[in-house]
């Protein structure tokens, strides 16, 4: 993996909706599968060939070291960056700013599970931080869920839009120009969306549409139907599961969820 890209995992959240479960452990620790949700995240980072990643925390920080320690039992290494209090993602992101690489990062969030291959943002972060006339962030987008059916980009001609359609929800996945972030103060709490929304607006951010297994965990029930599925898809294969390639989202099959949408939350 080229130097210049790096990688960090966003759960620094409360998880308010994950209560009472988030009481008493981290959202990004309840388990799925037989193992945390963010280490389905560490391991498939790890697969794509990322070997340090940025972690923030701020709600029951140092269960987080106690259960992952420095991360090399999944063949990385992990940069914490603790958080007195929850700093959003905007904030989280420039706080967290000392412990990346210059140049493009790979961000995701520690509460969502997927089998998009990591690995493909390569050769973008590459050209990213080569040209300057690139996109200054790539994000992911995936079909509405139920719950979130109205969306919340368009993608025209590989560029995100805030207007057109069809829309699609972002799935918590991008690469993102680090310098981005650079002017913002560290320490504060700032929401990204603000900023995602201007950056938009001045095309600099492209997209890609996925539409294979995705999951962003907001509720107990959420996590019981993940848990199910990939528990599920063991099962079948007959094998340890640990790439997720035939694990289709746990909501595919939800119909008429007016749940708050989770994804929005996280901006």
């Amino acid at each position: 993996m080229t130097p210049s890209i790096g990688a960090m995992i966003l759960a620094a959240g409360r998880g308010e909706r994950m209560r009472p479960l988030s009481d008493t452990t981290p959202k990004p620790l309840l388990e799925a599968g037989g193992k945390p949700l963010i280490v389905w995240q560490i391991e498939a980072l790890a697969r794509a060939g990322f070997r340090d990643v940025v972690v923030n925390a701020a709600h029951l920080q140092q269960r987080f070291v106690e259960t992952l320690g420095n991360g090399a039992r999944y063949g990385v290494s992990l940069h914490w960056s603790f958080e007195p209090v929850p700093l959003e993602v905007a904030g989280g992101i420039a706080t967290a700013l000392p412990l990346l690489p210059p140049g493009p990062a790979l961000i995701v969030a520690g509460d969502v599970y997927t089998a998009f291959d990591y690995a493909s943002f390569r050769r973008r972060a590459e050209a990213m931080a080569r040209d300057a006339s690139e996109a200054r962030a790539h994000l992911v987008l995936v079909p509405n869920p139920p719950y979130h059916r109205e969306g919340d980009f368009a993608l025209v001609d590989g560029r995100v839009a805030l207007h057109g359609v069809p829309r699609h929800t972002y799935a918590s996945i991008g690469v993102y120009d680090t310098a981005l972030f650079h002017e913002l103060p560290r320490g504060s709490p700032l929401k990204l969306l603000p900023y995602l929304q201007r950056w938009i607006a001045d095309g600099w951010v492209s997209g890609e549409t996925f539409a294979g297994p995705w999951a962003n965990v907001g509720s107990p029930e959420d996590l019981a139907q993940l848990d199910a599925a990939l528990r599920r898809a063991v099962a079948a294969s007959g094998a340890t599961h640990d790439g997720a390639s035939f694990v289709d989202s746990p909501r595919d099959e939800q119909s008429g969820d007016s749940r708050t949408p989770p994804t929005m939350k996280t901006l």
